[in-house]
C-alpha cells in the first residue's frame, strides 16, 4: 500500500543548493524522499554517520535506512548468547531522530553466519533459530518497519541453495522463521530477499511458487524483497515490470532493497549514461507498480561502496560519487 506525506524540514541548513560535477551546471531538485510516495532508502554503516558530509546526504535525500551489517548474525551473536546491539542501536537513535524509518536485514541467511551456528545438530539448530528471530525481533518491535526474514534462499537455477537450514531443518524452515517473526512483532512487513530475481527466470519463478504456497498455507508472508544489484555489463534484466506486477498480484508488497549498479572501472561518460538508464529503468518500473513501496539503494556513495571488495576492477554502483556529489542516475531519477 503507498504512503507518506512528504517530511517536513529534512533539508539541512546549506545543502539547499547540489554542487553537480565540473562539466554540469548547479543542480538543484528536491530530496528523493519528497518526489515519491515510496519509501526511498539506502543501507548505512553507522560508523560513516561520523563524516558530516555523508551524514548530511543520507539525512536530507532518504527516508529509510538499512543496516548494513549490525543486524547480521555474525555481527549480532559472534559467540553464542553474547550480543552486541551497538551498532543497531545507534542507527535506531539515528532514525527516530530524523523521522525515518528502518528495515531490518537480515534474519535468517547461510553468509555472515557464526561457525557455532552451522555447528549445531539438527534439534538444536531449529530451537536455537527460533530464539534469534524472537529475540532480534523483539528487541526492535515496533522500531523496525519491516524485515527480510528469509536471504537468498535459491540457487540460480530455481532449486533450493543447500544451507545450513535447509540441510538440518528440511523446506519448513522458511515458513517457521515467517510465523516466528510475525509472533514477536506482528506489525512488522515480513519479505524473503534475493538477488537475480529482478526479471522472469528460473529463481524468480520459483520464489514466486514459494511465496505463492506459503499465502495458500496462511504463512504471514507481506513481501518480496528483490536486491538489485545489477551490472552495466549484463544487461538490464528481461521482464522486469512483469516480474513485479506478479508479485503483487500474489497480494504481497514489492520493495527494492539493495539497489545499486556497478560497471568496470574507470568510470566514462558512455559507463555513466548507461547505469543511469538502469537506475531510471528500476525506479520507474517501481512507480509504475501499485505494491511497489520502497526503492532502497545498497549505499548511497561510491566512497563506501561494498562493490570494489567483491568484484575486482569494478565499482562506481552508486548515486553519488565519492566527493558526495550526484551522478547522472541521481538526476535520471530527480530530474
Amino acid at each position: 500500500m503507498l504512503r507518506r506525506t512528504a517530511l517536513a524540514g529534512a533539508v539541512l541548513a546549506g545543502l539547499g543548493v547540489w554542487q553537480a560535477p565540473a562539466a554540469s551546471a548547479a543542480h538543484w531538485a528536491p530530496p528523493l524522499q519528497h518526489i515519491t510516495h515510496r519509501y526511498v532508502g539506502s543501507a548505512v554503516t553507522p560508523a560513516h554517520l561520523a563524516e558530516r558530509d555523508y551524514r548530511a546526504v543520507l539525512t536530507r535525500e532518504f527516508d529509510s535506512v538499512t543496516p548494513e551489517n549490525e543486524l547480521k548474525w555474525e555481527t549480532l551473536e559472534a559467540t553464542r548468547g553474547q550480543y552486541d546491539w551497538s551498532g543497531a542501536d545507534e542507527l535506531v537513535r539515528y532514525a527516530k531522530k530524523h523521522r525515518k524509518s528502518m528495515r531490518g536485514h537480515t534474519l535468517v541467511w547461510h553468509s555472515q553466519l557464526p561457525t557455532w551456528v552451522a555447528e549445531l545438530p539438527a534439534d538444536e539448530l531449529r530451537a536455537v533459530l527460533r530464539q534469534h528471530i524472537t529475540t532480534v525481533v523483539s528487541r526492535y518491535r515496533g522500531k523496525i518497519r519491516a524485515w527480510d526474514v528469509v536471504n537468498e534462499a535459491f540457487n540460480e537455477d530455481g532449486t533450493r541453495r543447500d544451507t545450513v537450514f535447509q540441510q538440518k531443518l528440511g523446506d519448513g524452515y522458511i515458513a517457521d522463521a515467517f510465523r516466528w517473526a510475525h509472533q514477536a512483532d506482528p506489525s512488522a512487513k515480513l519479505y524473503i530477499n534475493d538477488y537475480n530475481v529482478e526479471g522472469v527466470n528460473p529463481k524468480s519463478d520459483a520464489t514466486y511458487e514459494l511465496v505463492r504456497s506459503l499465502r495458500k498455507q496462511g504463512v504471514p508472508i507481506h513481501g518480496m524483497g528483490i536486491q538489485a544489484h545489477l551490472s552495466i555489463e549484463y544487461g538490464f534484466p528481461t521482464g522486469y515490470r512483469e516480474n513485479l506486477k506478479r508479485f503483487g498480484a500474489l497480494g504481497v508488497d514489492v520493495a527494492l532493497t539493495e539497489a545499486d549498479v556497478r560497471m568496470p572501472l574507470p568510470p566514462d561518460d558512455a559507463k555513466l549514461a548507461t547505469q543511469a538508464q538502469y537506475f531510471k529503468e528500476l525506479w520507474d518500473g517501481c512507480h509504475a507498480t501499485r505494491r511497489c513501496v520502497e526503492f532502497t539503494t545498497w549505499g548511497f556513495t561510491d566512497r563506501h561502496s561494498w562493490v570494489p571488495g567483491w568484484f575486482p576492477g569494478e565499482g562506481a554502483a552508486c548515486l553519488f560519487d565519492e566527493n558526495m556529489r550526484p551522478k547522472p542516475a541521481y538526476r535520471a531519477i530527480n530530474p
